[in-house]
């Protein structure tokens, strides 16, 4: 772990002490560097949990990665600045199947300051939160347009929004994934990132994928599409909008490096193939 190299590639500028408001900024600052992708499970390669690895990856050669990948890496990084960090698991609710993963689906971080936990995630998709949610009550968390809760039933936590709306407590939520708080370790998850490379059932299998935050929105590719979103700002009156561009094989390399600042050393095969509904309902 190269400490100011990692917080080079992220952009943090600022005291690497373990305080909320640095977590915070860090939590930022990954999203809006470092895209979530998938993109080595269809350019001939195969991920690998060993951090060393993901350093070189996302660091050194300026990659993404999906959450395990990651998660799994900022978990390293905010431990070596100081912070008391728990990996826990999480089974994420496919928005097109409707049902949830296999358990260890998901690896997310808890981090504890002064006896306060929060939830930290720079390993997901569309839905993901800016800024780490506090865990220790269930009502609205604002960030920005969006609004996120916390949901607990016994053990079991549900992270809920209402997608790029707010309507307040009464609004419509909608479940993200669902959760524990039992401690985990890295290697707890190399099934499933096997899984995840293999499996019709994982979007990871059958789409090729990157997205990034953006200031003021995301950006998302997809087999042959580009997807940009530009969310609502009250100041200048824009509303959230979303608009897809059609891509041609040859574009794409183009347009990772373009957007993402991805450059593969293989070539990409663009896919973007229905995910079959798990056998098993969890």
């Amino acid at each position: 772990m190269d400490l100011q190299k990692y917080l080079l590639r992220i952009g943090f500028v600022g005291p690497a002490e373990p305080s909320l408001d640095v977590l915070r900024s860090v939590h930022t600052c990954h999203l809006l560097s470092v895209p979530f992708e998938d993109l080595t499970v269809h350019s001939n390669g195969r991920v690998q949990l060993d951090l060393p690895l993901l350093f070189d990856k996302i660091v050194n050669r300026r990659r993404g990665g999906f959450c395990f990948e990651n998660n799994g890496l900022f978990s390293w990084l905010l431990s070596k600045m100081g912070f008391q960090v728990t990996l826990i698991s999480g089974q994420v609710k496919n928005s097109v199947t409707s049902r949830y993963g296999p358990p260890f689906d998901h690896l997310i971080l808890m981090v504890t300051i002064e006896d306060r936990r929060w939830l930290s995630d720079v390993g997901f998709g569309v839905p993901g939160f800016s800024t780490p949610l506090s865990l220790e009550h269930s009502g609205p968390q604002e960030q920005g347009h969006r609004v996120y809760r916390i949901r607990k039933e016994r053990d079991m936590h549900f992270l809920e929004w209402q997608q790029e709306e707010n309507r307040g407590t009464d609004g419509d939520w909608t479940e993200i994934y669902k959760f524990t708080l039992d401690p985990r370790c890295l290697e707890d998850f190399t099934e499933m990132c096997q899984y995840h490379q293999s499996s019709p059932s994982s979007i990871f299998f059958c789409k090729s994928l990157c997205t990034v935050l953006k200031p003021g929105g995301r950006i998302t590719y997809i087999g042959h599409r580009l997807i940009t979103a530009t969310f609502p700002n009250e100041e200048t009156g824009r509303v959230f909008e979303t608009t897809t561009r059609e891509l041609k094989d040859e574009e794409i390399p183009g347009i990772l490096e373009q957007e993402f600042g991805i450059v593969l050393n293989s070539l990409l095969i663009p896919k973007d193939e229905v995910i079959t509904p798990p056998p098993v309902v969890y």
